[in-house]
């Protein structure tokens, strides 16, 4: 099985953890615990914010003398007042999971209108995936909700918690694609996911605005899509399906987490 690293955010002890066992004696049984495995160790340092993988009591300690003078504040996470507050009528969560990494894998997604729930969508599944893939098909089924909310005269914005999914799209896509899809270091895994999503990001590029969010610390939107990529695994749907169940946010948020 592939190496997973383990982000505490809310739990005994918080930091990036290199084994489930050191993970679970810190939420296990801890109240409101928040955390979620990544497949690389870079992913989870970006969801935790630029920490050294391992035990949180063994990391260095922050001084002047540490800081590089050219180094720039990290950008605190938004928050779920903060994504409220956004002036967008249309925002668009997306989200995926995969269990093991890689197995059985699924994306999710949730709409709001106005700040109000409005869609929930599950789908995209893939019997040997990876958690990269079903974010990347989350998000691809994000651009395509919202090119229809666009033509309907909306304002669009998307979030999503895959730092690797956004720049892949939004940054890195561009330098491949002018260097015939290839780079030096070896091979671009998921171009076949990622070519065809840059065509649609270049369409909608001046029409939309992506947010990148922290997995599992309370966002609702980010929550509800996280249980919708679950359903899809569960129900093994491979095309994108609307839940149709949406007044209970509740019930929702207590289906199986991925």
């Amino acid at each position: 099985m592939a190496k997973k690293y383990y982000v505490v955010w809310k739990g005994r002890q918080t930091g990036i953890f290199t084994s489930w066992a050191e993970c679970k004696a810190q939420v296990d049984k801890f109240a409101g615990a928040k955390y979620k495995s990544f497949p690389t160790r870079e992913e989870a340092e970006s969801a935790f914010g630029g920490q050294r993988a391992g035990n949180p009591s063994a990391q260095k300690p922050s001084s002047a003398k540490s800081v590089s003078k050219t180094s720039k504040p990290k950008k605190a996470p938004l928050t779920q007042a903060q994504i409220d507050d956004m002036p967008f009528e249309i925002k668009i969560f997306t989200d995926g999971g995969c269990d093991p990494n890689p197995g059985e894998a699924g994306s999710g997604i949730a709409v709001y209108q106005n700040n109000t729930l409005t869609e929930l969508w599950y789908g995209m599944y893939q019997s040997l995936g990876t958690n990269n893939t079903a974010e990347l098909n989350g998000l691809n089924q994000a651009f395509l909700l919202a090119k229809e909310k666009i033509a309907k005269g909306y304002t669009v914005a998307i979030y999503c918690d895959s730092n690797y999914s956004i720049q892949c799209i939004t940054q890195w896509a561009k330098g491949w694609k002018s260097k015939g899809w290839v780079r030096p270091g070896g091979e671009i895994k998921n171009l076949d996911l990622i070519k065809p999503m840059y065509e649609l990001y270049q369409e909608l590029e001046k029409k939309i605005t992506i947010h990148h969010v922290n997995g599992h610390v309370g966002i609702e939107g980010n929550e509800l899509a996280d249980r919708m990529s679950i359903v899809a695994i569960d129900t093994k749907e491979e095309g994108l399906s609307l839940y149709r169940e949406t007044s209970d946010i509740s019930k929702i948020l207590a289906l199986r987490a991925g």
